[in-house]
């Protein structure tokens, strides 16, 4: 006799759940993508907004002053406090408290509007349903304007927390920053990190390097609207292929050197863009090494990600990966820390 399918479960020892916790587990799952949508709807429409700007609204006040429709906005209104965005306050709704820093305030270490926006983008997991029979593989100069948008806003906090928490742990880096150094951000996108390195330290000139065009003709702009075009350059070149006239003190990938087609490439033209001495900072994601890592929070938010970096052929990569990367190229005075659950530094420096 031959089966189609079995019905046994994957795990039965005691420690198995219930068909009440498992279905309990699911339904959360549910609940969160619910709460997502909500928010999402939130911040396109500009209803998050509007009630930011007047608390106390109720939906029909807030249906008025916005042009909708009652009906619709008391569904979301309603929602939203399900999902403890909004609280009741004075006959009305009004933000729930650290929501409007969480979801506004882009120079907070905590932002994560950004990444609501990111996680409905078509590229996350539209195109990956579409080629998920073909596997074929894009790369970033394919993606749209709105994408490349987004990951700039997601990749904000973690410059953020670099630049508030992060350098300072990283022995002699900011001494040299501040005193008229010369660092290089690699993959530097859209210019968001170039702007607020030069911002950060007055002294410093600073060198952003990216492989898409795009994405460095939007740094050009942002770069030229800060007035920093006099201490700021930059480069368009894949990283496996990066050549700077001048060495630099201090080379920085945040956020990106899990997507380097050639690592080790990558970190050979690294350690030749470096003065003898010099530092690697790597800011990055740390992704789980083990089936309890996979299953917390930060886990199943990075295993998300991965959907993109797969379309890109590429995945997330344990933060020990790079302890051996900078061990490979002959790196020493190495170190890490950790600045958030999905937020790890690791640093090395060239021999002098």
């Amino acid at each position: 006799m031959t089966t189609t399918g079995s019905t046994t479960p994957t795990n039965t020892g005691d420690d198995a759940p219930t068909l009440p916790e498992q279905a309990g587990t699911l339904l959360g799952h549910l609940a969160g993508y619910m709460a997502t949508r909500v928010i999402q709807v939130g911040l396109e429409s500009g209803l998050l907004r509007g009630i930011a700007t007047t608390p106390s609204l109720t939906p029909d006040e807030l249906a008025e002053r916005l042009g909708m429709d009652d009906l619709y906005v008391a569904v979301w209104c309603r929602a939203a406090f399900g999902a403890g965005v909004l609280e009741r306050h004075e006959g009305g709704y009004a933000l729930a408290a650290h929501v409007e820093t969480l979801l506004f305030d882009e120079d907070s270490p905590a932002h994560l509007g950004a990444m609501v926006a990111t996680v409905g983008q078509y590229e996350m997991f539209g195109r990956f349903a579409d080629t998920l029979t073909t596997g074929e593989r894009m790369w970033w100069d394919e993606t749209s304007p709105g994408w490349i948008a987004c990951v700039e806003g997601t990749g904000r906090p973690f410059y953020t927390r670099l630049l508030t928490a992060g350098l300072a742990q990283v022995p002699g880096v900011e001494d040299v920053l501040r005193t008229g150094g010369r660092v290089l951000d690699t993959a530097c996108g859209s210019g968001a990190g170039v702007v607020r390195l030069a911002r950060a330290y007055p002294r410093a000139s600073v060198v952003g390097v990216d492989g898409d065009a795009h994405s460095i003709e939007r740094a050009g702009s942002a770069v030229e609207v800060a007035g920093l075009c006099d201490r700021v350059e930059l480069l368009v070149s894949p990283l496996e292929e990066m050549t700077l006239e001048e060495p630099v003190d201090v080379v920085i990938n945040n956020i990106s050197m899990h997507e380097c087609r050639d690592i080790d490439r990558v970190t050979d033209r690294v350690l030749a863009a470096l003065k003898p001495g010099g530092w690697f900072v790597i800011s990055d994601f740390p992704f789980p090494d083990s089936d309890e890592g996979l299953r917390s929070v930060p886990g199943q938010l990075m295993s998300g990600v991965q959907f993109f970096e797969a379309q890109i052929d590429d995945q997330l990569l344990p933060r020990s990966a790079y302890d051996e990367l900078l061990t490979r190229h002959g790196f020493t005075d190495m170190g890490w820390f950790r600045l958030s659950p999905v937020h790890a530094v690791t640093y090395g420096r060239r021999p002098a």
